[in-house]
C-alpha cells in the first residue's frame, strides 16, 4: 500500500478510501496487496474503472474476478475490458459486464 500511496501521492488513508469506495481495486492473491499499475493513469485512478467495478460487483464478482475480467482479452470487446477502457469506450464495457450478472 505505501508504494500506491506513492504513486497516487496520496495519504494511506486516502488510498483506502479510494479503494473503499471502488475507484480502484486490488488484490492480495501473490500476497501483499496489489493493484495493477494499468488501473492509475498520470498518477490518479482511470475515471471509468468505478463504475465498471461496481456493475461487476452486481453481477457478484470477487475482487480477484473483477481483476482477472478486466485484464484479459474479452472476446466481444475485440481486446481486454481495460484497454476498452483506456480507450475511452466505457459504454461499451459496462454493457458488456452488465450481460454477466
Amino acid at each position: 500500500m505505501p508504494e500506491l500511496a506513492e504513486a497516487l501521492h496520496e495519504t494511506p488513508g486516502r488510498v483506502r478510501r479510494l479503494l473503499d469506495e471502488h475507484y480502484l481495486i486490488g488484490s492480495r492473491r501473490h500476497g501483499s496487496f496489489a493493484v495493477p499499475a494499468v488501473f492509475v493513469v498520470e498518477g490518479r485512478p482511470l475515471p471509468s474503472l468505478r463504475g465498471t467495478i461496481m456493475a461487476l460487483q452486481d453481477a457478484s464478482f470477487s475482487d480477484d474476478e473483477i481483476i482477472d475480467w478486466l485484464l484479459a482479452e474479452e472476446e466481444t470487446l475485440g481486446r481486454s475490458p481495460i484497454a476498452a477502457l483506456l480507450a475511452g469506450h466505457k459504454s461499451e464495457v459496462r454493457r458488456v459486464a452488465r450481460t454477466l450478472a
